[in-house]
């Protein structure tokens, strides 16, 4: 199998990694609410989840949706795409999970003030920790989305490569009789 192929399941595995670290040190948080280690953990490095799940509570009212609903089918289906060895699965994965992303990063402009001044757009970016996380879930992200793209190309530069040699180059001889 191409490492290539292997690549993809990068992105949505680490979302799935940081989505499930997220929900735990939520979970855990409920169970030790005077540790400050953990509200350290919950509120600098998974802020943005926390963000995000603001956002998502308009529409989705449910604890651990972002990890049940969201993350878990995404890293399921590109399982499933390992397993099968099928780019379709990796395809929809792929592009879930840097929507995923996506979301991520604007649920973290949506909760922020807008002041704007001297005609500045305010942009809002996670500091420390949240930051290395945002960065490494977005990364890893676009890099499994763009490798899915590479592989398509290929794969349609071979079909294209494949139907010109099987019509073939024709040349016309004496007499009017076709060469190959």
């Amino acid at each position: 199998m191409n490492r290539l192929f292997k690549l993809q399941i990068l992105g949505p595995s680490a979302l799935f990694a940081a989505t499930l670290c997220a929900e735990l040190s939520a979970r855990a948080l409920e169970y030790a609410p005077r540790s400050e280690l953990l509200w350290f953990i919950n509120v600098r490095i998974f802020g943005i989840f926390q963000r995000s799940h603001t956002t998502l509570s308009y529409f989705v009212a449910m604890d651990g949706f972002q990890l049940f609903g969201l993350a878990l089918p995404i890293f399921l289906l590109a399982c499933l795409g390992l397993a099968a060895k099928s780019r379709l699965p990796f395809t929809l994965a792929t592009h879930l999970s840097a929507a995923y992303a996506g979301f991520l990063v604007f649920s973290w402009q949506a909760g922020v003030p807008t002041a704007k001044q001297a005609s500045l757009v305010p942009l809002a970016v996670p500091s420390g920790a949240g930051l290395y996380l945002l960065a490494t879930i977005l990364g890893t992200c676009v890099l499994s989305f763009a490798v899915t793209h590479l592989l398509y190309f290929r794969a349609v530069g071979q079909e294209i490569r494949a139907l010109l040699n099987w019509v073939g180059p024709t040349r016309v001889g004496r007499g009017g009789a076709e060469v190959k």
